[in-house]
C-alpha cells in the first residue's frame, strides 16, 4: 500500500484515483476549483421568472471506440448515470453519442463517491520530500504539506509543469511545449424554443461556432437553454476583448439560432486550456513515481481522459508491486 496524491479532480484524475483506491492505495485528490469535474462542467442559471436552466458548458457528449471504455459505459448505463442521446446530428451515422443524466458533472460526482477529494485547494508546488528523497511533498498555497509515495498530475500540461518544476524532473520538449486551443462560450436562457434542429446539436455550423447545443432537447434542462462554443480561431481573435464587447459579439452571432425566442439570461465563459493541439502518443508520461496524465495523452475526449487515468493507475500499481 502507498500514499498517492492526484492533482486535478477532472475525469482523468478521478478515474486514476478510483482505480488506485480499489487497488488498496491511500489516495487524496486535490483541485483548486470549488467543485469537481474539470471540463465535465454543468452550470445552473436562473431565469427572470425564477425557473432554472441547466447547461453542460464544457464537454457536451461522448462517444466510445475502446472496448475497455465500453464496459465502463455499459455499467454507467445500467446504473442510470449515462444514456444514449442520438446517433448523429445532421444524419444518423449509427454511432451512439452518450450524455450524462442531470448534466456531465454528475458522472464525475459518481466516480468520486468514497474518494477523499479536496476542492478549493490550490497546489503551490511538488518537490522531493526533505525527510525521504524517494518520496514527494505536495505544498498547498496555505503552506500545508502532504508527503506521499507518488503523485499523479492531471491538470493541463502548462499548469502541471509549473507545479512540478521544483521536482528536478525534465519533461520531453514535445510534451513541455504542448499548447492548447482556447474556447469562448455563451450560455443563453431563452423565453421559447430555439431554432436548433433535432436532436439538439450543431457541429461547426458557421465561421464562429464549433458547437451549439440545446440542453432542453438533450434532456437535461427543463427550460430552453443553449450552449454556444466559439471555434478556436474566433476564440483566439477575441480572447482579449472586454466582457462587454465579447458578450455583444457572440450574442449577435448566436441570434440566427434562436428562432423567435429571445435571450432572457446569459453568461459569458472562457476556457483557456480547452483542447490540446497535439497529443502525446502514450496514455501517460512517467518519471518514476511522478506521473503526468490527462486529455493531452490518450486524447482530448471523455474516452481519452478516462483511459489515460486508468493507464496511469495501472502503471503505478505495477511499479509498487514490482518494488
Amino acid at each position: 500500500m502507498s500514499d498517492v496524491v492526484v492533482v486535478g479532480a477532472g475525469l482523468s484524475g478521478l478515474t486514476a484515483a478510483r482505480s488506485l483506491q480499489e487497488k488498496g492505495h491511500n489516495v487524496v485528490v486535490l483541485d483548486k476549483g470549488r467543485g469537481l469535474g474539470g471540463r465535465m462542467a454543468t452550470r445552473r442559471i436562473s431565469a427572470p421568472n425564477g425557473s432554472v436552466a441547466l447547461f453542460d458548458h464544457g464537454a457536451q457528449f461522448f462517444t466510445v471506440r475502446d472496448q475497455q471504455f465500453q464496459k465502463l459505459v455499459d455499467a454507467w448505463i445500467t446504473s442510470g448515470i449515462v444514456r444514449e442521446w442520438c446517433r448523429g446530428f445532421v444524419a444518423d451515422d449509427g454511432h451512439p453519442r452518450y450524455v450524462v443524466n442531470n448534466g456531465m458533472t454528475a458522472l464525475t460526482k459518481h466516480i468520486a463517491q468514497g474518494l477523499d477529494v479536496r476542492t478549493s485547494t490550490l497546489v503551490f508546488a511538488v518537490k522531493p520530500c526533505d525527510a525521504d528523497p524517494t518520496k514527494w511533498t505536495v505544498v498547498i498555497d496555505d503552506n500545508s504539506r502532504i508527503d506521499c509515495d507518488a503523485v499523479v498530475m492531471t491538470c493541463p500540461l502548462p499548469q502541471s509543469y509549473s507545479l512540478t518544476v521544483t521536482t528536478g524532473v525534465e519533461l520531453p520538449q514535445d510534451l513541455l511545449l504542448t499548447d492548447y486551443d482556447r474556447t469562448i462560450g455563451l450560455l443563453a436562457v431563452l423565453d421559447g424554443l430555439s431554432a436548433v434542429p433535432a436532436p439538439g446539436g450543431l457541429q461547426n455550423p458557421d465561421d464562429v461556432f464549433s458547437w451549439i447545443g440545446d440542453n432542453q432537447a438533450k434532456g437535461i434542462s427543463d427550460i430552453p437553454a443553449i450552449t454556444f462554443h466559439a471555434n478556436p480561431a474566433w476564440s483566439s481573435a477575441h480572447w482579449d476583448d472586454s466582457l462587454e464587447d465579447g458578450l455583444a459579439l457572440i450574442t449577435h452571432a448566436a441570434q440566427k439560432y434562436l428562432g423567435n425566442a429571445k435571450i432572457v439570461a446569459s453568461e459569458y465563459k472562457k476556457w483557456r486550456f480547452a483542447t490540446p493541439r497535439k497529443l502525446w502518443p502514450d496514455p501517460y508520461f512517467a518519471a518514476g513515481t511522478l506521473v503526468f496524465a490527462g486529455d493531452a495523452f490518450a486524447g482530448p475526449k471523455v474516452e481519452g481522459a478516462v483511459l489515460s487515468g486508468r493507464a496511469a493507475s495501472q502503471y503505478l500499481g505495477d511499479l509498487v508491486a514490482n518494488n
